[in-house]
């Protein structure tokens, strides 16, 4: 597969008043193919949201660079769209209008973004909802909206920095499945933030296993099981064990 986004020796640092400089990301180097989904995976504060947030054009390396298809991205890019933990979701806009609210903010005419918002309704199985406020939906359903409302802008990119982890095992799971069936379908290029080793194992093409701060890339991790995949298996936990190790042995940083 052809190759969509390079990361080429990102760093980031932060300075805080009085205080020495962090550096949060050291020399990251990262190739994803077009329809890939990639899962970030590390200890906590090893740097995987803002690693997300800078591919997003939501904050700023302070070295290296980034490229989508050969072009340099050094700010938001309408070809990326953005997944939050939190649902973010309008509670004043009905489900149909939160996920038209990107091709509003493009100028396309009423009538015209309601009939593209009902497809993508279609597809997160939410039709009979569509005249619902977020506020009568459940977090699941709340989650498949704001999924519904990023591929209504047709990105090429589909980040999202843990979407799943304030559900409840269950829910997560059902949406992790929801999810593949939906990348199925559209082929998006996926990258996934996650701290659950086993959610990276069963939705991934590939796990990045980040190191402790500064996070920089210990392993990447191929999973060539087909899909779906079955998480009692013996290779499903042979590979989440194998991911899991790499994770714990990463020894938390002193630096400050």
């Amino acid at each position: 597969m052809p190759v969509t986004l390079v990361l080429k020796d990102l760093s980031k640092s932060f300075a805080g008043e009085g205080k020495a400089e962090v550096e949060a990301l050291s020399h990251i180097n990262l190739e994803v193919s077009d329809g890939e989904f990639v899962s970030i995976l590390g200890p906590s504060g090893c740097g995987k949201t803002t690693l997300l947030r800078i591919i997003a054009g939501l904050d700023h390396a302070t070295g290296g660079t980034i490229l989508l298809d050969g072009n340099k991205i050094e700010g938001p890019c309408p070809r990326m769209a953005m997944i939050f933990q939190e649902y973010s979701l309008y509670p004043w806009r009905t489900v149909i209008d939160n996920i038209a609210f990107g091709l509003e903010m493009k100028g396309m005419e009423k009538q015209k973004r309601r009939e593209m918002a009902f497809q993508f309704l279609e597809l997160v199985g939410l039709v009979d909802f569509a005249g619902s406020y977020p506020y009568e939906l459940s977090g699941g359903m709340r989650q498949r909206v704001a999924v519904a409302r990023a591929l209504a802008i047709e990105p090429q990119i589909l980040l999202m920095d843990e979407p799943f982890g304030a559900l409840d095992a269950q829910t997560r799971n059902m949406l992790q499945k929801e999810l593949l069936e939906i990348w199925q379908k559209t082929r998006k290029t996926v990258i996934f933030v996650t701290h659950s080793v086993d959610e990276a194992v069963y939705l991934s093409d590939r796990v990045v296993v980040l190191t402790a701060r500064p996070g920089t890339i210990k392993d990447m991790v191929h999973i060539d099981l087909p899909r779906p995949r079955e998480r009692t298996g013996a290779e499903f936990a042979r590979i989440r064990r194998y991911v899991l190790d790499h994770v714990e042995k990463t020894p938390f940083s002193s630096k400050v």
